[in-house]
């Protein structure tokens, strides 16, 4: 009985052209993905010089850029929460750019918010997430966050030699930001709602930018509160090496 025969030819019975223009679109595709540009994800920049770079120590500098950085994160975190809940900036501005500027100006001048009644930092915050608040609450919430870090930093955003930091308060301020983070995802207004939409998990998809951008704000916070820290343990671990090696570091006489 004779063996049935394969359909599909091996190698060797395809003709020496199918095989090369097949070898040939490997090659070009190979080529063709070596020579696609990689995604650009952005570089790493620094700031211009500025005189007042001059008053500042290592230390000082990376607390400014973090403070900076923070602030920054916050104002992006309000644009996320605007967008989200545009309900919100239509009880501020025209539009939600106005609103955004309205309170960047406020936290960067230092000015009261009229919503929270004069109440600042950790005071304000908490009447911002309360359920029956009634005014703009992602303004308030914003706006509160900020000025609770800026507290927490001595009510400075820039730091020179003679400026210093409360590791502790810079600490707390991080824990503190931990638990309005979990009050806006847990707590509900008097309608039963969330306070604020922030972060979506749903079956039409996750996302998570807010989560991880207020990540991000509270692991610069415990960076620096642990670096303060270590600092200031540091020098005083530096001057008691400096007594104890002190007679053994003594030059000798030579004649």
């Amino acid at each position: 009985m004779t063996a049935a025969r394969t359909l599909v030819p091996a190698a060797a019975d395809l003709p020496c052209s199918g095989i090369c223009r097949a070898v040939c679109l490997l090659l070009g595709l190979g080529l063709a993905a070596c020579s696609s540009p990689s995604a650009d994800h952005g570089q790493v920049q620094g700031e211009s010089f500025r005189s007042r770079e001059l008053l500042q120590s290592d230390s000082n500098r990376m607390a400014t850029l973090a403070m900076k950085q923070n602030l920054e994160s916050l104002f992006l975190l309000m644009d996320k929460l605007y967008r989200r809940n545009p309900a919100e900036w239509k009880k501020t501005a025209s539009s939600r750019e106005v609103a955004i500027g309205h309170v960047r100006s406020a936290v960067m001048e230092r000015q009261p918010w009229q919503e929270l009644q004069g109440r600042r930092d950790v005071a304000a915050l908490s009447l911002a997430l309360q359920p029956d608040f009634g005014g703009d609450r992602v303004a308030a919430f914003t706006y509160a966050a900020a000025d609770m870090l800026v507290t927490a930093h001595g009510g400075r955003t820039s730091f020179t030699l003679v400026d210093g930091l409360e590791p502790q308060h810079v600490f707390n301020a991080a824990r503190n930001l931990e638990i309005a983070n979990w009050i806006l995802n847990s707590r509900r207004s008097a309608s039963g709602q969330p306070l604020l939409l922030s972060n979506q998990i749903s079956e039409e998809g996750r996302n998570l930018s807010f989560e991880r951008e207020m990540g991000k704000i509270i692991g610069r916070l415990d960076l620096i509160a642990s670096y303060t820290t270590e600092r200031y343990r540091r020098a005083v671990i530096g001057y008691g090496q400096g007594l104890l090696a002190g007679p053994f570091m003594q030059f000798l006489p030579v004649h």
